[in-house]
């Protein structure tokens, strides 16, 4: 709250944003473009700044607040090949999924996309990603849940499409404008309502929700002892999604 505060984003616990931008913050996601003013930063005075704000968990258990301004120049991964790398900036590609190898050997699978707000690249380790395990109802399939968190399409028997984006502050896309996910957690059932969602790449958006958005949601809203939440945990040891940036 006081970095918030020295950002102009906050008085004492009164916040200068939306909701949907908090809860992206708290899922670990990044919000829309902001207005930072005042910034003091290696000893210059910044009046005002146009970023994108996120949370961080360090070593320690804290959390720190990070801002992505806009970068004069992309800097892409360096395991990406050129063409990959023109194909994200271009935004011929949604994303490109990698394996790379880690100090020691080891490997892991991360889902890299190219954020033109910002001009930097984000890049997601997909096991970090919790797909949902219901879509307006609809069970996903392990297949589906792993094609979620590739960054893949997936579309459900209730005849909507979903897409996983780090990039986006609500973390899916779909061609629907509202949605209802749903996942386990702690032996009950989550619900999230997702409402004024993005478009898919190249895709048209349906005005009309999915055959069984309207079921669900009275399901959610009038069965006792469920939970109405606004973000996706992971499934693992983090307590929320990390993105990498790289940007300069």
């Amino acid at each position: 709250m006081e970095e918030l505060q020295k950002l102009g984003l906050a008085d004492w616990n009164v916040l200068h944003f939306d909701d949907d931008d908090l809860a992206a913050l708290l899922a670990g996601r990044r919000t829309d473009m902001l207005r930072l003013e005042n910034l003091e930063q290696q000893g210059l005075h910044i009046p005002a700044l146009d970023a994108k704000l996120s949370l961080r968990r360090k070593e320690n258990g804290g959390v720190e607040l990070l801002a992505h301004p806009i970068y004069k120049t992309a800097e892409g991964p360096e395991y990406l090949t050129d063409t990959e790398t023109e194909s994200l900036e271009k935004g011929e590609a949604v994303n490109v999924v990698k394996t790379i190898t880690e100090e020691g050997g080891s490997k892991r699978e991360v889902l890299v996309e190219f954020d033109r707000e910002t001009n930097e690249f984000i890049v997601v380790d997909t096991g970090k990603v919790q797909a949902p395990d219901e879509i307006n109802g609809v069970p996903l399939t392990p297949k589906q849940k792993e094609n979620y968190r590739k960054g893949k399409e997936v579309e459900t028997e209730d005849g909507t499409t979903i897409q996983y984006s780090a990039k986006d502050k609500q973390g899916i896309r779909a061609d629907r404008l509202a949605l209802i996910a749903s996942v386990l957690i702690d032996g009950g059932v989550s619900y999230i309502l997702f409402k004024g969602l993005n478009a898919l790449f190249n895709r048209p958006q349906h005005q009309a929700t999915g055959k069984n958005f309207h079921k669900t949601l009275d399901k959610m809203t009038g069965r006792e002892g469920t939970h109405l939440s606004v973000a996706i945990k992971p499934d693992n040891d983090a307590d929320e999604e990390i993105a990498e940036t790289i940007g300069r």
